[in-house]
């Protein structure tokens, strides 16, 4: 069944005195692109986060942050001692001779780059907090992807169901094409015995015929009603398919257009060209909403 590109989940959780609190969209992109934010301690968790991104998600926009907030000694910066005494000795030497009234704030020097770090993890610390942002994600994913199967669903009835229309649209021209031929015939057997009636000259058949046939020929539509008739089985088959299917969906979108414009091209009909506009604008809905299938 197909799925929707947009979708929220979220997850908390709470372990050795430190808050997780995570959230997961995603929107609609042509092709997988993450955007991972993750407090500065646990930065080296981003190649596995986007690896599990991926290995869930097809293609989309996808913006996942984690945030924390812990209440565990473990968890504090540490303070570069060497870097704040280089500062400290850089502002005493800047401050003015015998001004005693120039202070220095510790408090304030902090926050300079290079002065607090995150701390430093040794591998067995580094795994336990890989697996508690693991099971976090997958279970903000299942909601993201629970979300984006129900969208899925009313996408495919939607999609169907301009797909229904199209087949009915094709189905009255495809039952139109051989009434043109026949019209044309009697048009042209008119026209011509009109213009030879006064000069009692007498058109041969096998010429009439061979014209009919020229036009029979330059309107013939079967091959582009066969092979929309093929997409739109293609098409339908997708909407149920497991795969990934909102690339292939849109090329046969693209497809259908095409078939559909050469009918218009070919035929001269009034009705047929009728059918042709309203399956133009059927199919220009059918590559809007596939943009949003995964």
């Amino acid at each position: 069944m197909i799925a929707s590109m947009t979708g929220y989940g979220d997850a908390q959780a709470s372990e050795d005195g430190v808050h997780y609190a995570l959230e997961i969209r995603s929107l609609n992109n042509r092709y997988f692109k993450a955007s991972i934010k993750l407090p500065e301690m646990l930065q080296f968790l981003e190649s596995e986060v986007d690896r599990l991104l991926r290995s869930q998600l097809g293609r989309g926009s996808v913006n996942y942050s984690l945030r924390m907030r812990s209440e565990s000694p473990n968890t504090a910066y540490e303070i570069n001692r060497a870097a704040l005494a280089a500062y400290v000795d850089q502002l005493q030497a800047a401050r003015p001779a015998g001004d005693a009234s120039v202070t220095i704030d510790l408090a304030t020097l902090t926050a300079i780059p290079g002065v607090c770090q995150p701390p430093q993890f040794d591998e067995s610390v580094r795994t336990r907090y890989w697996q508690t942002v693991e099971k976090l994600t997958h279970r903000a994913m299942e909601a993201l992807l629970q979300m984006r199967r129900q969208e899925g669903l009313a996408l495919r009835d939607d999609l169907l169901g301009t797909l229904a229309a199209l087949r009915e649209l094709l189905g009255q021209i495809a039952a139109r094409a051989p009434v043109v031929v026949e019209e044309y015939h009697r048009r042209l057997q008119h026209r011509v015995s009109m213009l030879l009636a006064e000069s009692k000259i007498e058109l041969e058949r096998d010429s009439l015929m061979r014209e009919v046939a020229i036009y029979a020929e330059r309107c013939d539509i079967n091959e582009e009603v066969s092979r929309l008739t093929a997409h739109f089985d293609q098409f339908a088959e997708l909407c149920d398919s497991r795969e990934y299917a909102g690339r292939k969906l849109d090329f046969l979108a693209q497809e259908l257009l095409r078939e559909v414009n050469t009918i218009g091209s070919k035929s001269q009909d009034a009705a047929i060209a009728r059918s042709v506009v309203e399956m133009k604008g059927l199919i220009d809905r059918l590559k809007e909403q596939v943009q949003n299938v995964e």
